[in-house]
């Protein structure tokens, strides 16, 4: 990448995004590539073929990472467990792609430490097994673990307990360290988003794709419903990537395709972290089961996931229950002395994996490698595959859809930054804590043009709502630069305050919806509906969680 194209992501102004100014532009032009799904493989899509010179449209049903993206574990890692499974292949990519992760977005990508407890029994392993386990983690620092910065190493029981002073220490025999990296995957994906219009992409959410349009027979463009209009896009080629959904896309083109998704639900459930008190990630077993779960702490509250189960229910309204929530619990429980009960939890996520393949065998099992086809009729689509390596899979989609435009142009995506990230001093931002922390972390270099809203609006410099750290300022930043729409855009993806503090999120609920009818010019009938739908969302995922064990 040459030093001026490196220097484009820093600009003076911020990137306003103006809806009908990208409904326009999808309306009047036709492009060279549509993607079809709005995830952080969709985003990197379109990201890498703006870079590459092509005309793109981005279109979303919903939000950007309104489905899996913003649901996952929250890790940019190689993953230990796929070095268990002999998938070292994957393993090598993966710690490749985290890196160029924490150079291209180090605002949105942070390193991590992991400790392993060894205990006499009934943990994660044992002390007969922690030697083993030890050669597994010098096969991942080798693989590219290295990279971070830093090696796997011992740790005394004392250490062990400096970092989880909670953990029973009864059978404790000392633990392993190693080192790997989280972000906020909601912010991730829609800065990937808007990196992508910065290069001249046109992005748009809340644009659902109704159907192919076709020529000759072959794919040429789609029809978007978008705020009441249809748009018939055309395109040189469409990229599926709607995730859990693509066997829908799939079936618009080929009407004999055979569905090959097979979703596989992920839990997590959120808890304040004065009951769980950690510093970074432990991981801990699950009574009975041979998945591990790992305790992340965020701030002041700490994540506990994931489940790995089949799923068959409705793709649209995925909820954590009650029993998956006992499952965590109980999981933390035994690990740690904390007596964490139900009405400890502050929030919950659930979402679902595109796994690709057959019905057979524990989805815990299956691989997380991702798949990309080009069918008769030219519609290129990407399933399965991890948020890690979403760059890379990106990178291989374009490559695809060069084929079946008959075109060559040379991937840029590797060295590219992303918007806030060039110039961005993690450690300095750290350092300063409060205010220039919690922005720098969220929006990086761009941090600038949400406090610039001050001027504008002093009052913006107050938070939503009393017990958050986020600015009224960021929800109108939200509204001119992020494509937010709802309420619900900005505290379930903008702020995430409805992950992490959901009964706050409540109340801050009817402060949004009038910062937002003012940017959008909302009437009060949308505002107060909006306000319903996301209290009434709210009610319903707590009185799942709550629901009575059978």
């Amino acid at each position: 990448m040459a030093r001026s194209e490196t220097k484009s992501a820093i600009r003076r102004t911020a990137l306003a995004l103006d809806r009908r100014e990208q409904i326009e532009r999808l309306a009047s032009r036709p492009v060279d590539v549509l993607v079809v799904g709005g995830g952080i493989t969709g985003c990197y899509t379109a990201l890498d073929a703006v870079t590459r010179g092509l005309t793109v449209a981005l279109v979303e049903r919903d939000d950007f990472a309104s489905g899996t993206s913003s649901k996952s574990s929250k890790m940019v890692h190689g993953g230990l467990r796929y070095i268990e499974q002999g998938n070292l292949p994957l393993v090598r990519r993966s710690l490749l792609e985290r890196q160029r992760f924490r150079r291209n977005a180090p605002h949105l990508v942070q390193r991590l430490p992991f400790v392993f407890p060894v205990l006499a029994q009934d943990g994660v392993f044992d002390a007969r097994i922690a030697k083993a386990f030890e050669g597994l983690l010098w096969t991942y620092d080798l693989a590219g673990g290295w990279r971070i910065g830093r090696l796997h190493q011992r740790l005394s029981v004392p250490e062990v307990l400096a970092r989880a002073p909670r953990l029973r220490a009864e059978q404790l025999k000392g633990g392993l360290l190693y080192y790997d990296s989280r972000t906020d995957d909601a912010r991730l994906t829609l800065t990937i988003a808007r990196t992508a219009a910065h290069f001249g992409a046109t992005v748009l959410n809340g644009a659902a794709c109704r159907g192919l349009v076709r020529e000759g027979g072959r794919v040429r463009g789609a029809t978007v419903e978008v705020d009441g209009r249809e748009i018939d896009v055309r395109a040189g080629v469409v990229i599926n990537a709607t995730g859990v959904w693509s066997d829908t896309l799939d079936a618009l083109s080929d009407p004999g395709h055979r569905p090959r998704i097979r979703p596989a639900k992920g839990v997590h459930i959120v808890v304040p972290w004065t009951r769980l008190p950690i510093d970074g990630t432990v991981t801990v077993p699950i009574p009975g089961r041979a998945r591990r779960a790992t305790c992340t702490r965020w701030g002041d509250v700490v994540v506990v996931g994931t489940t790995d189960t089949d799923y068959d229910g409705s793709l649209e309204h995925v909820l954590c229950t009650r029993e998956e929530m006992q499952y965590l619990l109980d999981g933390a429980n035994t690990a740690f002395d904390a007596g964490l009960v139900p009405e400890d939890v502050v929030g919950s996520i659930a979402g679902l994996r595109p796994l690709v393949g057959g019905k057979e065998g524990a989805t815990l099992d299956m691989s997380r490698d991702h798949r990309i086809s080009t069918d008769a009729h030219g519609l290129v689509t990407v399933t399965g595959g991890k948020l890690t390596t979403s760059r890379h899979m990106g990178e291989l989609v374009v490559d695809a859809a060069l084929k079946v435009l008959g075109r060559r142009a040379r991937c840029r995506t590797a060295r590219l930054p992303l918007l806030g990230g060039a110039g961005y001093d993690a450690e300095a931002t750290s350092a300063t804590g409060g205010l220039g922390a919690h922005l720098g972390q969220r929006y990086g270099t761009e941090a600038r043009f949400v406090t610039d809203l001050l001027s504008e609006d002093p009052s913006l410099a107050e938070p939503i709502v009393e017990g958050t750290a986020h600015l009224r300022a960021e929800v109108v930043y939200a509204a001119r630069c992020e494509l937010a729409r709802t309420i619900d855009d900005v505290l379930s993806r903008r702020t995430r305050m409805r992950v992490f503090a959901r009964d706050l999120s409540v109340k801050a609920a009817p402060e949004v919806g009038r910062l937002l009818q003012r940017e959008l010019g909302l009437s009060d009938d949308e505002v107060a509906r909006q306000i319903d739908d996301y209290l009434s969302g709210i009610d319903r995922e707590k009185s799942v969680l709550m629901e009575a064990l059978t």
